[in-house]
């Protein structure tokens, strides 16, 4: 199946040289050609799958048979290999807890089954001497991809991440790693972070040099393995003997990725009623919706950092799945809260429901519980650990927050640093210099 480009229709790449690019020349999205519908006699039986097979059913269905079957099985095996519960509150609340996997955030989905497709592309070109992949963060995403590609023979990762702006939490489970792992501290804003990396896939001099991929939203990679999880709900809902006719999602949204996987999982036949997008202060898809103009801004640090994104880049797939203003606005409810409204919920939830909410999630579930109509079924998705912002959240709740495994060992972690000026220049050189090296 081709891959066109989301600025250019004529464009046309293979998944393979879409996985590999992430962006077109063009400065655009890919997306299929043509989205398969799932059987109908698949979304009656799924309930009965267990997550790994219906991950591999999805992602085969997905991906049209462009990856051997035997390869496409392996990597899912691989990447799904932790638990995605649906979870009540003490209010009945359905909540998806997608924080379980390595590094306690929802990217371990996406960065995981990433990671292995680049790596089954990677080892059918042995010319290729080197893969690169780049990456800006403003706190989990960095950690997902640095730990899905940890020690990944042939690889290199660049975390890119605004100084200042990430917790010491989430800056170690990416800047302790060493090995293939370079933690690039900028002087700037994510945003800037974000523009460094996809000014370096322009840049030609860079590209001769050094192949260069990308394993943030705007790969294609990271979209198809977060589609499982929107069945999966649907799955449990049914197992768990619930209403599915009126379905309805509430996400955390900053770069729209974790939406737009969630429209191509409705495209490919879930039977979703609607979703309810939900953003902290930097509210640009929300102004978007009530005003049908984007217009990106700077980005406003917040409590949410995953939040914290000033012009999202999987814009352009919203605009493509939905067609037009309209047509976004008739399948998607907006919603923004500020730092404050956030704490609330967090401590209301805790208070009189028992469940303690990060504050992605916090948006998500209050989201949720304003728009839901009588005879819907929400489903909040619960996109980090609450721990991962361990002191923000016991000065919330007033309470201790213990640290799970997962996130303990990297408490007194030695951390690997290089730190750089915002600008092209330096990122550049930076680049360069280690492409010499390798």
């Amino acid at each position: 199946m081709n891959y066109y480009s989301t600025s250019d229709l004529r464009h046309k790449a293979t998944l393979e040289q879409a996985v590999i690019k992430g962006l077109a020349p063009d400065g655009g999205l890919y997306m299929p050609q043509k989205i398969p519908v799932l059987p109908a006699a698949f979304l009656r039986n799924m309930s009965a799958m267990t997550l790994q097979e219906l991950a591999y059913a999805v992602a085969s269905f997905a991906l049209n048979g462009d990856v051997p079957a035997s390869v496409l099985h392996d990597i899912v095996f691989d990447a799904f290999y932790f638990d995605i519960p649906l979870v009540k509150t003490a209010n009945g609340n359905n909540v998806l807890e997608l924080f379980h996997g390595p590094t306690m955030a929802f990217k371990d989905v996406g960065t995981r089954f990433m990671a292995r497709l680049l790596n089954y592309y990677r080892t059918r070109h042995p010319e290729w001497r080197t893969l690169n992949v780049l990456v800006p963060t403003s706190g989990d995403t960095g950690s997902a991809v640095a730990n899905s590609f940890w020690r990944m023979p042939g690889v290199n990762v660049y975390v890119l991440y605004p100084r200042g702006a990430v917790n010491k939490i989430q800056k170690a489970q990416f800047a302790s790693l060493g090995s293939n792992v370079t933690a690039v501290e900028v002087n700037g804003s994510f945003d800037d972070c974000k523009s460094l990396v996809e000014d370096a896939f322009m840049d030609a001099d860079l590209n001769e040099a050094m192949r260069l991929t990308s394993a943030m939203s705007i790969n294609y990679a990271r979209i198809v393995p977060q589609m499982v999880y929107y069945f999966w709900a649907y799955a449990q809902l049914v197992r768990q003997q619930a209403d599915v006719s009126n379905l309805v999602f509430a996400v955390p949204c900053s770069n729209l990725g974790n939406l737009a996987s969630g429209l191509m999982a409705q495209a490919m036949g879930l039977p979703v009623k609607r979703f309810i997008s939900v953003e902290n202060q930097n509210n640009i898809f929300y102004n978007y919706v009530k005003t049908g103009v984007f217009t990106p801004k700077p980005t406003q640090y917040s409590i949410a950092p995953a939040l914290d994104a000033g012009c999202p880049n999987n814009f352009g797939r919203i605009v493509d799945l939905l067609g037009s203003h309209e047509g976004i606005c008739r399948q998607i409810h907006a919603y923004s809260y500020d730092d404050n409204q956030i704490i609330e919920t967090i401590q209301q939830t805790y208070h009189d429901e028992d469940y303690l909410l990060d504050p992605h999630t916090a948006v998500a579930y209050r989201a949720m519980l304003q728009d839901l109509r009588p005879g819907e079924t929400g489903v909040a998705l619960a996109t980090a650990h609450p721990a991962k912002l361990k002191t923000l959240m016991e000065r919330i709740i007033n309470e201790t927050v213990d640290l799970p495994p997962q996130l303990s060992r990297f408490v007194s972690a030695d951390l690997h640093v290089t730190k750089m000026n915002n600008g092209f220049t330096a990122f550049k050189r930076l680049l360069l210099d280690n492409a010499e090296r390798c």
